[in-house]
């Protein structure tokens, strides 16, 4: 029987592995104690005799029973050598079998992710993502150089340590400045509360909304990952109409009738998915709806940096601070690997937020967020915005001019007047069934056309970015794109 324990105990471990052999026999023996194979006062072979038939150093053993015995698993006996400790409950032995594998589905209950990942893998070929910058564009040495002053900063400071959950001082106050520069908002770094990217920023802000019997609102074609972080937040996401001008605000009034609205989800600047503008009356009518039943609008702005040809529209939080929570990200003019977003907000709503950063996250990267600030006070993001917007501009131009090549016969597509990608309606749905189905084992990847889709009487259509790769990648996967819709 000795012979066959130690057997098990030589499965478990292995000298190809990083973690030291005494180890590897000390979580063997826990999971001999755990699975009931050694009961408590069970007395262990001699450290010589165990070291013999496992064939290790004598001193590995000792090492491992005097780390049992250190962590209450194990007990000297006196003459009967080192015994189980006696006070473990007893175990039910089990048959004898090799260790389960760590995937094995747990006993207890967990939260299941969806049967559809909301993030779009990368392609073996092309990722035509929903509109990512292109991380290369921004030069590495400014940012090396703003990150190496800012650990230099602070630690000269002593602010190396846990600092306020809102987020850096410097970065708060770089971010009011542009927005009350760039976008017209009346605010300070009192009103603003940096997140790990805007994502987090909806989530945050859903938390706060939400209340027991409440639902959200949405468009029809919106944002999946924002209506995601809703529902986890136990609240339902309906959806409402959206034509060209955006949002239908009649709809949302029938809305608020009936059911117990505490938001409104939108992106009002370059409509996500289809890159629609809300117009200037739908504004001030969905602001005056906010007002008289009490929901928060949550603008995401999150491609304001972006325009060619015609000015940026003012933010709906800049004349509406008292129902607006902004959502913002600096993962398109600068990096997504950065992970700074920010939300703003009269100041109650930013120390609630503050809270449930500190449950959730603690704090912030401080040393990256200094690292930005300063990226903003010596003018790199200024020019780096400038430098973007020229590139992305002709990418855009020739997305569009493959789009109308390879699948204009397909699709309606508009020029958009901003952001980093195109929105495709696809008159045909076979066409669009056959490119989904193809398009993996061709290299290329994208969101579905049901992850746009909130309503089922939706439009189906496919967002293509054209930012992130240089435009003769991305149209020759749009030529891949067209003979694979036209079977």
């Amino acid at each position: 029987m000795r012979r066959g324990w130690s057997l098990t105990l030589q499965q478990r471990i292995r000298s190809d592995q990083a973690t030291p052999l005494y180890m590897q026999l000390a979580h063997a023996l826990i999971h001999e104690i755990e699975r009931g194979r050694l009961q408590p006062g069970s007395a262990l072979p001699s450290s010589r005799e165990l070291a013999a038939e496992l064939g290790f150093n004598r001193k590995t053993v000792v090492t491992a029973y005097e780390e049992l015995m250190a962590q209450g698993w194990l007990e000297a006996a006196g003459r009967k050598g080192t015994t189980v400790a006696k006070r473990l409950p007893r175990s039910r032995p089990e048959a004898i079998e090799a260790s389960p594998p760590i995937g094995r589905r747990p006993i207890y209950r967990f939260v299941s992710p969806p049967d559809r990942p909301i993030a779009v893998p990368p392609g073996r070929v092309i990722k035509l993502d929903e509109g990512s910058p292109d991380g290369s564009l921004f030069p590495p040495e400014a940012l090396a150089r703003a990150f190496r002053t800012a650990a230099l900063y602070a630690a000269r400071r002593q602010q190396l340590g846990y600092r306020d959950p809102c987020g850096s001082d410097k970065l708060r106050a770089s971010l009011a400045t542009m927005l009350r520069e760039e976008r017209g908002l009346v605010v300070g770094a009192e009103n603003v509360c940096v997140t790990r990217g805007s994502q987090m920023g909806i989530a945050l802000a859903a938390r706060l909304l939400a209340r027991p019997g409440a639902v959200a609102l949405a468009e029809a074609l919106t944002y999946e990952p924002a209506v995601a972080a809703f529902q986890a937040a136990g609240v339902p996401v309906l959806p409402v109409p959206l034509d060209d001008e955006g949002i239908d605000v009649d709809a949302v009034e029938r809305a608020c009738r009936t059911r117990k609205v505490c938001a409104v989800f939108l992106t009002p600047h370059h409509q996500f998915p289809s890159t629609v503008s809300l117009a200037p009356e739908r504004r001030l009518r969905l602001v005056e709806l906010a007002r008289q039943f009490g929901f928060a609008i949550i603008e995401d702005d999150y491609d304001h940096e972006f325009r060619f040809g015609s000015q940026p529209l003012l933010p709906m939080a800049a004349y509406a601070p008292d129902v607006v929570i902004y959502v913002g990200s600096l993962s398109k003019l600068l990096l997504p690997a950065l992970r700074v977003g920010y939300i703003v907000a009269p100041t109650p709503v930013i120390a609630a937020a503050a809270h449930q950063v500190s449950i959730g996250d603690g704090m912030g990267n401080s040393l990256t967020e200094d690292a930005v600030a300063m990226l903003f006070e010596e003018g790199e993001v200024r020019r780096h915005a400038r430098k973007a917007t020229r590139i992305y501009g002709q990418r855009r131009d020739a997305l569009a001019q493959a789009v109308q090549d390879e699948l204009g016969d397909l699709v309606s597509a508009r020029l958009p007047a901003g952001g980093l990608a195109m929105w495709l309606e696809f008159q045909d749905l076979a066409a669009l069934a056959r490119i989904e189905e193809g398009a993996g084992a061709a290299g290329i990847t994208f969101a579905q056309s049901a992850s746009y889709r909130l309503a089922e009487n939706a439009p189906h259509g496919l967002r293509l970015g054209f930012a992130s790769h240089a435009a003769e990648r991305t149209v020759q996967a749009v030529r891949v794109l067209g003979a694979l819709g036209r079977g």
